[in-house]
């Protein structure tokens, strides 16, 4: 109870004088923490604070300005295809791996075209010929206005390559 009436009536002594009043805090015991305040008196804030993501404002742009043209996709997918399926045959142990690999190097060369504003999703299927059909179905929430999607294929004597590119409009 005394250290509190000492307190009050040292802040009111200040506070007549035209001083600071003493802070509640001890110094003691504020020491290591970080400061939140750039005043006088008090350290600049840490960069540890800053851990947040920078968000930026919408454009309200509905279009982009390098739009997603069919075409060339295509044609760098149907190329990717044939040169690295030129001498291959079917063999069900490797088509796996052969199909990421793929996969990654056609999205890798989509993303160098420089289209902004789209997401890619590139599927690479192969399957070996053996006097089958085949049917593929994929489902998305599609905007008609925006959104395509590209299909390249290579076949061989023993086995189909189809590669599926889709591009999705992201705002």
């Amino acid at each position: 109870m005394e250290d509190s009436s000492n307190v009050s009536k040292l802040s009111a002594t200040a506070h007549r004088l035209g001083r600071r009043r003493t802070s509640v805090w001890d110094r003691n015991t504020m020491k290591g923490k970080t400061k939140l305040s750039n005043y006088e008196g008090l350290a600049p804030m840490k960069e540890e604070c800053f851990s947040a993501k920078i968000k930026y404002l919408n454009t309200y742009r509905l279009e982009p300005y390098n739009k997603f043209q069919d075409r060339l996709v295509r044609d760098k997918a149907q190329a990717i295809l044939t040169n690295k399926l030129q001498q291959a045959k079917y063999d069900a142990d490797s088509s796996p791996s052969l199909c990421a690999s793929l996969s990654e190097e056609i999205l890798k060369a989509t993303k160098e075209m420089g289209f902004d504003r789209y997401k890619y999703v590139v599927t690479v299927l192969i399957v070996e010929k053996a006097g089958q059909a085949i049917n593929v179905a994929s489902r998305w929430v599609w905007d008609a206005q925006r959104d395509t999607w590209i299909s390249a294929k290579y076949e061989t004597e023993t086995f189909i390559a189809l590669a599926l590119i889709t591009a999705c409009y992201y705002e």
